[in-house]
């Protein structure tokens, strides 16, 4: 999916709400037997209409072994299946010598199809870069995260002051464009966005941390968003585990409608939409 596709897509459903697909069996429904694509099936069924993106977390499939991650793959080819026009995020934070990295790109986007990968930029430019150059898919650059343990390096400054992520982003963003490159930076990070805009201003931000982690949308929205949107903000927890009865569909559907009815509001009033 190219660039103006995804901004397409954002106008034509009136949201940038990506959905995470990160089931944990301990808050499943107990009458699924921890069949995380069962779940994830009726999670996406309900919520496609409000959505643009899905981003499954591997670590939630591979926890389970060869089944887990059976699942992952059936989960990838539900959606490029039924709903070819959202787009798939693989959060899978690879990061490797060249060599390894070219067989994680070709894994995710030759046989999975999915149309990104987040990756960590820590090894430099050859940790990243065999991501780029196919046709349609993104490498996502982890940037400025919502975690606590983000200041331990992300937020070192130079003698010039500059933070560490600063450096990362403007570095990491000659290797590729705005058109094949997108970055992480979390929602509870503020108004840090405004710094990230002088940096990036036309690239896309995959926003995690909304929900659960406490981020703001509107502030989000207020220091990140662009002419073009330029954001996916995502909700996990917020929205798959909002219930674990036989209802979580029809909950995580509610909760999926309510985002989006926020995120059409954020467009109008920047004239996107």
């Amino acid at each position: 999916m190219n660039k103006q596709q995804l901004i397409d897509n954002i106008r034509r459903k009136r949201s940038f709400l990506c959905v995470g697909l990160d089931p944990d069996t301990a808050k499943m429904p107990t009458c699924l037997d921890g069949n995380l694509f069962e779940f994830n099936r009726q999670i996406i069924d309900a919520t496609a209409e409000y959505a643009i993106a899905y981003k499954p977390n591997l670590a939630f499939y591979e926890v389970l072994g060869t089944r887990g991650y059976e699942m992952f793959e059936h989960t990838v080819k539900y959606i490029s299946d039924n709903y070819p026009d959202i787009f798939i995020i693989a959060d899978a934070k690879r990061g490797d010598i060249g060599n390894t990295s070219k067989m994680y790109a070709r894994s995710f986007f030759e046989q999975l199809g999915v149309d990104a990968v987040t990756v960590a930029p820590y090894m430099g430019e050859d940790s990243v870069t065999p991501f780029i150059g196919f046709d349609g898919k993104w490498v996502i650059v982890l940037g400025l995260t919502s975690n606590q343990g983000s200041h331990d390096f992300q937020m070192l400054r130079d003698a010039d002051g500059r933070y560490l992520f600063e450096d990362v982003m403007s570095k990491a963003a000659s290797w590729g464009n705005h058109g094949n490159m997108m970055f992480v930076v979390g929602a509870t990070q503020g108004r840090m966005f405004e710094d990230v805009r002088r940096i990036l201003p036309q690239h896309f931000l995959l926003v995690p941390g909304v929900g659960a982690q406490g981020g703001s949308l509107e502030e989000v929205a207020r220091y990140g968003m662009t002419d073009e949107c330029g954001l996916i903000v995502n909700s996990s927890r917020g929205i798959i585990h909002a219930s674990n009865g036989k209802d979580f569909a029809t909950v995580a559907a509610t909760k999926a409608h309510e985002m989006q009815q926020q995120m059409e509001t954020l467009l109008k009033s920047k004239g996107i939409i």
